[in-house]
């Protein structure tokens, strides 16, 4: 067969998701209401609140949200063969994510843009709140320290893509001041930013840079990673106007054009996918299907990284609580179409079924290699493109997702560290608290070497990790919807199927690592196992609870909101 009807089929169910069951989840569920005055205007402050254009908020929500795990998850996934990642990356984008993510940032919209661990004190109580901050630290400490590497691999294996990737910054900084200083209109910045990216693009095809070795006496590998997590710790600390909405909203916008390209391609082309649906002759050493494939596939098909962004910087951002579908559920479906982009590229952009084992020659091969090389080879052959430059765009997309997400959770790792000093009664600013987040990154990128080697070792618990706090989160949703006496099945049905997943998933990822020695892994892993039992008894408890006191008010949000202010 080929990957057309893959292609059809998948987009039309996710245009089924947006179309119907968001629209359902809006009017029924969350009630969304135009009315509410949300805390990007009740707390507008120019910096964190800030009412923004709700396409340029999905911009800048799509893209930290999506990052390079939606590329990695997939293409690492197929080796089980395409049907079980297809079903999970599409299905679980319609029920699972767009619910999730629609949800969370409700909740955070609803109580003046505070994050899921402020809420979890909240709703769930302190001591549950406490646990999900420790779960929240280790997640987004996985994230900066293994985007880092994942950027310096890219930006050392592919030196096309340092010109764009590195441009897009000045990029994103001017198209921010023609927005917000200048006030020119949003269609006209949009077409010169994308032009004006698009142009680094060729530009860094044809003059690719490679650092010498050494480089200010570091090795280019090393350079690159500090690189990194300087312009993670200015971007973070900036006002989200300045740099991280633009360069985010571009991103978003070149994202869709680069999915347009791959698609555009496979529909010219038709490519054969080479890959078994299921493969049953899986490389030695590759763990089950079930559970691994919930967590292989995190960012994609549902992701508690999501939440964090819901509720960290867009909910203060949201200028109507309306715009919550449209960013937060059709945020989710941008990303089941690259997770879906990245799947096609993985099983049909090889010639042969051998060609395709070579690379699935054992379990966490492929990744975002395969997405290059396969995507690149379907543009080629469906629009006729280049090789080098099919790779460059390819390569540039993959950098400015992971760019995008290391700095938003720096800015979110810096939100943790000064919650966690209010839980100790100590007041962080915002500059210790991102020399705090940048320190601790740093040291667990190096822990393994200078080359970052450190970054990835912690990789393996980023999706058990990821997909318990995505429950976690959905267990506030669920309890505020049951204060409320609304259906809250929409929200507890993944929470059940995920955390029942990823809790099996650690327990077997503890005796694999127990086996290995790997002893830093095995007590993280137990860290994050007691910490999510702990957590989830405390939500049971919290849900029976709401089920037996009185219902809220209709008015409840109000006069909580005024509560807060006394």
């Amino acid at each position: 067969m080929n990957a057309l009807p893959l292609l059809l089929i998948g987009l039309a169910i996710f245009a089924a998701g947006y179309l119907l069951y968001s629209k359902f989840l809006g009017n029924r569920i969350y009630k969304l209401d135009t009315s509410f005055e949300t805390p990007a205007h009740e707390l507008r402050d120019g910096v964190d609140y800030v009412p923004t254009n709700k396409f340029v908020l999905w911009g800048h929500h799509f893209t930290s949200v999506a990052g390079a795990a939606p590329i990695v998850g997939p293409a690492i996934a197929v080796i089980w063969g395409w049907v079980p990642a297809f079903l999970w990356v599409t299905l679980g984008t319609v029920f699972f994510a767009g619910m999730h993510d629609l949800g969370a940032l409700w909740a955070s919209a609803r109580n003046k843009g505070r994050s899921m661990g402020t809420l979890s004190g909240r709703y769930i109580g302190r001591r549950g709140a406490n646990l999900f901050l420790v779960v929240i630290f280790l997640l987004l400490l996985m994230v900066v320290a293994a985007f880092a590497v994942v950027i310096k691999n890219l930006l050392i294996s592919t030196p096309s893509a340092v010109i764009p990737a590195w441009g897009a910054v000045a990029v994103a900084l001017l198209v921010g001041q023609a927005v917000y200083r200048f006030k020119m209109g949003l269609g006209l910045v949009t077409v010169l930013g994308v032009a004006a990216l698009y142009g680094l693009i060729l530009l860094g095809d044809a003059v690719p840079v490679e650092l010498p070795d050494p480089i200010l006496g570091m090795s280019p590998a090393t350079f690159w990673i500090i690189a990194l997590f300087i312009y993670a710790g200015i971007a973070s600390m900036l006002p989200v106007w300045v740099l991280l909405q633009p360069r985010d909203y571009i991103n978003g916008v070149q994202l869709f054009v680069g999915l347009g390209i791959l698609f555009a391609a496979v529909l010219l082309s038709a490519p054969t996918v080479v890959a078994p649906a299921i493969n049953d002759a899986v490389p030695a050493g590759t763990p089950g299907l079930v559970p691994l494939l919930f967590v292989t596939i995190a960012c994609g098909a549902i992701s508690g990284f999501h939440g964090m962004v819901s509720s960290g910087t867009s909910s203060k951002q949201l200028d109507k609580e309306t715009d919550a579908r449209f960013v937060g559920y059709f945020g989710a479906v941008g990303e089941g179409m690259l997770a879906l982009g990245a799947i096609i590229a993985a099983v049909a952009g090889y010639r042969t079924l051998a060609d395709w084992e070579a690379v699935y020659s054992a379990f966490g091969e492929g990744g975002v290699g395969a997405f290059v090389a396969g995507g690149g080879e379907i543009v080629n052959s469906g629009l006729g493109l280049p090789a080098s430059l099919s790779s460059t765009i390819l390569a540039t997309m993959a950098i400015l997702f992971a760019a995008t997400t290391m700095d938003t959770g720096v800015r979110l790792l810096r939100f943790v560290v000064q919650e966690a000093g209010e839980v100790a009664k100590l007041k962080i600013n915002n500059g210790v608290g991102t020399l705090i987040a940048l320190a601790a990154g740093m040291a667990l990128t190096f822990s393994q070497g200078a080359d970052g080697a450190g970054g990835l070792r912690i990789w393996p618990l980023f999706g058990t990790s990821n997909q318990l706090l995505a429950s976690l989160t959905l267990s506030i949703v669920a309890v505020m919807l049951i204060r409320k006496r609304r259906n809250p099945l929409p929200a507890i049905v993944p929470l059940v199927v995920v955390f029942v997943m990823a809790f099996w998933a650690a327990l077997a990822q503890l005796g694999d690592l127990y086996d290995a020695d790997d002893w830093l892994l095995l007590t993280i892993d137990v860290v994050i196992i007691v910490a999510a039992v702990w957590v989830a008894f405390e939500a049971v408890v919290a849900m029976r609870r709401a089920s037996r006191e009185p219902p809220e008010a209709p008015d409840a949000d109000v006069t909580e909101k005024a509560e807060l202010k006394g």
